[in-house]
């Protein structure tokens, strides 16, 4: 199941367009029930994220701000800001792809959950390479793009 849902996030993450090429996907009982990318560029949004905007369609479907039943799949590991929304919503388990040693929240660089003292559960690495593959071509192109104006 891990891998299969992580599939479906990075499947989403390549649609990706204007910004970051990250998806998040909620899962209830097995089931997708909210799924979102990056959108800062191109909603102007500081805290458009794909997790605070997955995590804002499950509370609507949910009709709840408690994810309590919930699992998160990430294609890249939550920053701070991201992270804490995560726990605040309560979620269960937190699974992403590849680790993000500079601003990841879940162990990458710092570990929010320890700070919270929460009981949620983190597996990160799933799928990694593709994930790392997908972000590596993201930045290059960016770079490559700059160099040709």
């Amino acid at each position: 199941m891990l891998n299969k849902f992580m599939q479906i996030a990075l499947q989403e993450a390549k649609k990706v367009q204007k910004d970051i090429p990250i998806a998040a996907l909620i899962v209830k009982n097995g089931e997708i029930i909210a799924s979102a990318t990056n959108k800062r560029e191109e909603n102007n949004q500081t805290i458009a994220h794909a997790e605070v905007l997955a995590i804002n369609e499950a509370n609507k479907k949910t009709n709840s701000w408690r994810l309590e039943d919930c699992d998160i799949y990430v294609t890249l590991e939550p920053c701070p800001m991201c992270a804490w929304a995560i726990i605040n919503a309560r979620i269960k388990n937190v699974y992403f792809a590849s680790w993000d040693l500079k601003y990841g929240a879940f162990g990458g660089s710092i570990n929010l959950a320890k700070l919270a003292n929460s009981k949620i559960n983190i597996k990160g690495g799933i799928l990694e390479q593709e994930a790392d593959c997908l972000i590596k071509k993201y930045f290059e192109s960016l770079r490559n793009e700059k160099e040709v104006k």
